[in-house]
């Protein structure tokens, strides 16, 4: 499939940028940071999944890593909440350079188990380290005016500021696939021997690829610190690895709306829905089984499909 059949229509990207600018007038602003944050999350496993195809079930270490590095230099070191943002997504692009050089070591399923037990260990020192604050995590992180000029304790600047930061982030991604690092990557994910047979240096694309992803994920746990004044186990529990999993593939994998509505619809679940408790997950859980039975592709990826059907008859 020709690439550019993939990206976002001009005006669908007008529409898109001008409802989020409104939305604050419609809807709860603390409800469309968290939005954004997770839809930062779900991209950044997009980016490795779709198009590198690695599987990560580790990416809430990369999420919590980052949102306790960003909420003790924030509160504890008094640093302004750019460095903060900064420091941690840093924080998850070491991490993954780290992890990495073991981890692509292996493919499929063993490289997705190797993620989850590098998870598993960061969750436990999150657990027992002094500076994280264990199972209270570290609360109150102070909202300071960022570059000591705008205030966003205002929740509605703060909103502005997190959509800035959303806009880089799609961005960055848009710029990555359809670079030529991405066609590599692609090529690489979709035949490994015939790209290295190429000379092509397969494991420093992979790992080049999961350290970028990392960083991502890292600006998703960084952004939520700010947003909700606080870090805790549940950012680096397997919960939030499953949660970005899910919404990548209920939006659509190799599609770049997809992230984005596949947050949009298990944030506005939770959301919504809090006060059925525990059967959040039971009705989740049945929305993913009903979505992969009936539209293998995601929503994003069956309505491309759809549309394109249609167009068929009248290119020929």
């Amino acid at each position: 499939m020709n690439s550019l059949t993939q990206r976002v229509h001009p005006w669908a990207l007008a529409v898109g940028i001008a409802l989020m600018l409104v939305a604050p007038a419609l809807l709860y602003p603390i409800f469309l940071m968290k939005l954004m944050c997770f839809a930062i999350l779900a991209a950044s496993l997009n980016l490795l999944m779709g198009y590198g195809g690695l599987l990560s079930f580790g990416h809430a270490m990369f999420f919590g890593s980052a949102a306790y590095v960003c909420a003790h230099v924030v509160k504890v070191w008094g640093w302004d909440v750019s460095l903060g943002l900064l420091a941690g997504t840093a924080t998850a692009a070491l991490l993954a350079l780290f992890t990495g050089v073991l981890a692509i070591r292996r493919q499929g399923i063993a490289f997705s188990m190797i993620t989850l037990a590098f998870a598993q260990l960061v969750y436990f020192i999150a657990l027992r380290a002094p500076f994280t604050g264990g199972e209270d995590g570290i609360q109150n992180v102070p909202r300071r005016p960022l570059f000591g000029l705008l205030d966003i304790s205002d929740n509605l600047v703060l909103y502005y500021v997190v959509l800035a930061i959303t806009a880089a982030a799609f961005w960055l991604v848009f710029r990555i696939v359809y670079s030529p690092f991405g066609q590599v990557q692609r090529a690489i994910r979709d035949n490994e021997p015939r790209a290295l047979s190429l000379g092509y240096p397969v494991r420093r694309y992979k790992l080049l690829a999961y350290v970028l992803s990392a960083a991502l994920a890292g600006v998703a746990g960084a952004t939520k610190v700010i947003v909700f004044q606080i870090a805790t186990l549940t950012d680096v529990g397997f919960g939030v690895s499953g949660e970005a999993v899910l919404m990548t593939i209920l939006g659509g994998i190799q599609t770049q709306l997809g992230p984005v509505i596949g947050a949009l619809v298990m944030v506005t679940m939770e959301n919504y829905l809090a006060s059925f408790a525990e059967w959040v997950l039971l009705l989740q859980g049945v929305v993913f089984i009903v979505v992969v039975l009936l539209a293998r592709r995601g929503l994003v990826g069956e309505f491309r499909a759809w549309r394109e059907r249609r167009a068929a008859p009248d290119a020929s």
